[in-house]
């Protein structure tokens, strides 16, 4: 199975491809955006970073990373992808999602990310998906409460991913193909 196109009832997920890079280093040249995710990125850092998602992607059928769209406007990217090989094994997905600042407090990354609970649990049979946000990221936090994830632990992130002097609290939040039945009422 390859990366699936997805549909909301209004955002449209298409697979992530080069295609996309202009989208890409829009949004991750805003700082507001990339606040809590290391700070701003140059075109290069964006380019390279989009490269190694796409290949990412081609690492576990149906996982990857998604373009979002309403309407035919980019509005932010989603990922649902494997963690590791030993969480590929255990059939673990990781959510995330960054969406544009002019489309913030419309529902869009809730909406999105909700459909790839979706596809993760019911199209792929995953066991267990997981998200990570910044412990000061209280919207992340509440959005990811919402969506019926589970706060886990906190921990510190791995610094070689951040600029000096990030603050490294992390947040990850969980929820298991039982639970995500027992909200559907399945």
């Amino acid at each position: 199975m390859s990366q699936a196109i997805l549909k909301s009832g209004r955002v449209h997920l298409v697979p992530l491809s080069v295609e996309h890079l202009e989208h890409q280093i829009e949004l991750d040249s805003d700082p507001e955006v990339m606040r809590y995710l290391g700070g701003a990125r140059s075109r290069e850092q964006v380019e390279e970073a989009l490269h190694g998602n796409i290949a990412d992607a081609q690492r576990v059928p149906g996982l990857g990373y998604w373009t979002g769209f309403v309407e035919g406007e980019f509005v932010g990217v989603w990922l649902l992808r494997s963690p590791g090989p030993a969480e590929q094994e255990a059939k673990d997905g990781q959510l995330g999602s960054k969406i544009l600042r002019r489309h913030w407090k419309q529902g869009l990354g809730s909406e999105g990310s909700r459909e790839l609970l979706r596809h993760g649990f019911q199209d792929l049979g995953l066991a267990r998906i997981h998200a990570m946000a910044a412990a000061a990221n209280t919207a992340s936090q509440a959005t990811l409460t919402a969506l019926g994830l589970q706060r886990v632990r906190e921990f510190l992130a791995d610094a070689e991913w951040f600029p000096p002097g990030t603050d490294l609290r992390t947040v990850e939040f969980a929820m298991t193909q039982e639970n995500w039945r027992a909200a559907q009422g399945k």
